[in-house]
């Protein structure tokens, strides 16, 4: 049985010819082949491909690009080296302009599709720089002895292990340009076989580094860090176990913060959910601004809050404003954050907005404005609240299509909203992740 399992991992893999169709929502090119759909990593379409086959199902199967035959004329050259084999990004080998239109054409499908809607004027997508744009990320780390150096990254293509590479172009430089430096650094660490992440962290003016540890650092360790902590210029954190343990590694840091628009300004930790992109989380936040035209008459509703990333800029300008996150420590930092930027006319109440809130406090007020931002899996569980709030004007904020969708469905042909407006923001370039908004007015 062994021999024959041997056997069976040692044939080369099975490779097809293909004409690309189309793109999936997740940026894959669509192929059909012998009458099954094939969804091909790193196609485009009109392409003629040969790619290898990874899984096969009954009514579908997926592979990625080996040799591109008749080539798109929206291909261009990855701007990374390591584009080939890292996982962090997905398109690059499309034309940045072209990315948008991509996503658009995405979204539009997505409308189409499950909620049914075409009415719609689009938004002009929001755009930022297509490079070092990434402020947050968790990069894995790994003391590979084959390849006699600890590896810094982001996971191969399809793949469970880290890519070997020496930098990252959409990473912020002050740290994608040094992932040799942290691998050198790690490398020397007495425990480098067990630091299996750093979280990164960056703001305005300063970078965190959040090392996680599984056994304690020597003394002779904490040298090493400190000297690099100081040559780098960098703020450098450990963690031992969950968040909570969280510590800087030479006493106290000053607290990470950027500007927001309406002279905000967002304080948070290394470890807090920030936005990736702080340039679009800017122009973001003044879309929203611009099209909800607050008066001192508004009152509004702001779900799935976070730290206030939407909240205070808006308190700027509302009557009132009221923020509801899931996470009571993320609710802290809002109220504090409210605090330091002196507002008073905001407040906020940790709640599950999964669950039933007909209880809650805040949910028995009148909201004429409601912004929602929740994560992947949408917020159809809040959305049947709206229209005992009061609320005329419905800003959607999504990280995913498909959810986007399926709650304007229920905003349009259940609630009685209608959809004014909707766009992309490239949130990720060189990914295919969809960030977006949409207007929903009575």
């Amino acid at each position: 049985m062994a021999r024959r399992r041997n056997r069976r991992k040692n044939l080369p893999p099975e490779t097809a010819n293909a004409t690309i169709e189309s793109l999936a929502h997740d940026g894959r090119g669509v192929a059909h082949v012998d009458d099954k759909a094939v969804f091909i990593a790193g196609a485009l379409p009109g392409e003629e491909v040969v790619f290898e086959y990874g899984k096969k199902k009954k009514d579908f199967a997926e592979g990625r690009v080996t040799e591109v035959l008749k080539a798109s004329i929206d291909r261009v050259e990855p701007g990374c080296q390591h584009y080939s084999i890292c996982g962090g990004c997905s398109f690059q080998h499309l034309d940045p302009e072209k990315q948008i239109i991509a996503k658009q054409g995405i979204l539009i499908d997505q409308f189409k599709s499950i909620a049914k809607l075409e009415d719609f004027e689009l938004w002009p997508a929001l755009t930022g720089p297509f490079w070092g744009y990434r402020h947050r990320a968790r990069l894995g780390v790994k003391d590979v002895i084959k390849k006699g150096r600890v590896l810094v990254g982001f996971r191969e293509k399809a793949s469970p292990y880290l890519a070997e590479i020496e930098l990252c172009e959409v990473l912020h430089p002050s740290v994608g340009k040094r992932l040799m430096d942290l691998s050198a650094l790690i490398g020397g660490l007495s425990i480098k076989d067990r630091i299996p992440q750093i979280e990164v962290s960056i703001c305005d003016e300063r970078t965190a580094l959040v090392f996680r540890i599984l056994e304690p650092l020597s003394d002779e360790d904490i040298s090493v860090l400190e000297a690099f902590e100081s040559s780098a210029n960098v703020d450098v954190y450990t963690q031992s176990k969950g968040p909570d343990t969280i510590a800087p590694l030479t006493g106290e840091k000053p607290a990470l913060s950027y500007q927001l628009p309406n002279d905000v300004t967002l304080y948070f930790g290394p470890s807090d959910f920030v936005q990736v992109n702080v340039e679009i989380n800017r122009k973001m936040i003044n879309r929203a601004l611009e099209t909800l035209d607050l008066k001192d008459d508004d009152n509004v509703l702001d779900l799935f809050c976070g730290l206030g990333n939407f909240t205070l800029p808006m308190a700027k300008v509302a009557g009132h404003v009221t923020g509801v996150e899931g996470s009571s420590e993320l609710i802290e930092r809002a109220k504090e954050n409210a605090k330091k930027n002196g507002l008073d006319n905001v407040d906020f109440y940790t709640a599950n907005l999964m669950d039933e809130v007909i209880n809650e406090p805040w949910a028995k007020k009148k909201y004429n404005k409601v912004l929602i931002d929740p994560p992947r899996l949408g917020a159809k569980e809040i959305l049947h609240h709206l229209p005992k709030w009061g609320a005329e004007q419905v800003l959607y904020i999504s990280c995913n299509p498909s959810t986007l969708a399926r709650d304007a469905a229920i905003l349009v042909n259940e609630l009685g909203y209608t959809m004014k407006r909707a766009g992309v923001m490239d949130m990720f370039p060189h990914t295919s992740h969809v960030e977006s908004i949409a207007l929903f007015e009575k």
